[in-house]
């Protein structure tokens, strides 16, 4: 028995100890950092998609015709757009796997778990999508596929900095009520980009032509967003000054400062939209700058805590084991 244990331990220890796989271990925390950027790209290459009035270039899922699985010349340019966004989802998959084979080499179950929860939710993200093409672009749906998206970031941004951290229990670097506010900063943060979310699904850009709106009034949903996003920048200036009066490190206090100064680019980029009555590419910027919006907010969240690195104890080999003591 002891034989067939071991020849099943066997392929696996080789496997891990292979030269791919211990490249992933090695550059992990990179290619974290690439799972987050691609995952918010494909936030901007759905917005292009939308804007381009390509939602249905691909009119049904997950063939993009009836009779093919890829666009055809007579689907024209919203065909081509259509199906490109699609192949992106491969990219963000091959990334997902590198992470999960580098979170496997590092041997950290934290690691394993956020990399797994990744890759799963990039299959999930691609279902929803093929669901708003057979809906023919139903906006509740459409901002379900958005919100989906923030939720992966929010998971490859974990990734990222769990990369570079121990997982010894979470260690408050600044006082419970600073700790909450940041609780309700985050919460609030995520209502503006819910209410951006309704926002879009009652505003002219559906996707396609015949696509049904929310049919909520734009301008009064506007408005509440906006209310929301004036909360936000009040909660942010409020934490910056709280923490600089604690004396809380210097990472924490820039991170606050970033979040707001993202804050202020993505209000005037909203106004500016508004105004100019949504031209295509403010947007898109838009839409990108909620993305940088809710990574800051995120940033913020981890530095108020470090974990610190927990050393395991190294097992005494059997050799060492059997060897007598020597007598005091």
């Amino acid at each position: 028995m002891r034989g067939v244990k071991s020849s099943k331990v066997r392929p696996a220890s080789a496997f891990l100890a292979s030269r791919p796989v211990r490249w992933c271990g090695s550059s992990l925390r990179g290619l974290a950092c690439a799972s987050l950027v691609a995952n918010i790209g494909i936030i901007v290459t759905g917005a292009a998609v939308r804007l381009t009035k390509s939602g249905l270039g691909c009119p049904t899922w997950p063939r993009c015709t009836d009779e093919s699985y890829t666009t055809t010349p007579e689907m024209g340019v919203n065909g081509v757009i259509e199906f490109g966004n699609r192949l992106l989802t491969f990219v963000l998959i091959a990334i997902a796997v590198a992470c999960f084979l580098g979170a496997l080499a590092r041997g950290r179950r934290s690691l394993v778990r956020l990399s797994v929860a990744v890759a799963l939710g990039i299959p999930g993200q691609g279902v929803i999508g093929g669901i708003t093409v057979l809906t023919n672009l139903n906006p509740w749906v459409v901002g379900l596929h958005f919100v989906l998206s923030i939720a992966l970031v929010t998971g490859a941004f974990a990734l990222w900095r769990r990369v570079g951290e121990g997982d010894g229990d979470p260690v408050p670097l600044v006082p419970a009520p600073l700790r909450q506010l940041a609780r309700v900063l985050a919460a609030v943060s995520f209502a503006v980009i819910a209410a951006g979310v309704v926002v879009t699904g009652s505003g002219p850009h559906s996707g396609d032509q015949g696509a049904k709106r929310n049919g909520l009034d734009p301008e009064q949903i506007s408005q509440v967003h906006a209310d929301l996003v004036f909360l936000l920048i009040g909660l942010t200036v409020a934490m910056w000054f709280a923490l600089r009066a604690v004396q809380a490190p210097a990472a924490a206090v820039r991170a606050v400062a970033v979040l707001f100064w993202v804050e202020m680019g993505q209000g005037l980029i909203g106004f500016v939209q508004y105004f100019t009555h949504l031209p295509v590419a403010l947007v898109a910027a838009h839409m990108l700058g909620s993305a940088l919006v809710w990574t800051a907010t995120l940033a913020v969240m981890w530095s108020l805590r470090a974990r610190p690195v927990t050393p395991v104890p190294a097992e005494p080999s059997p050799a060492t084991a059997s060897e007598p003591v020597p007598a005091a």
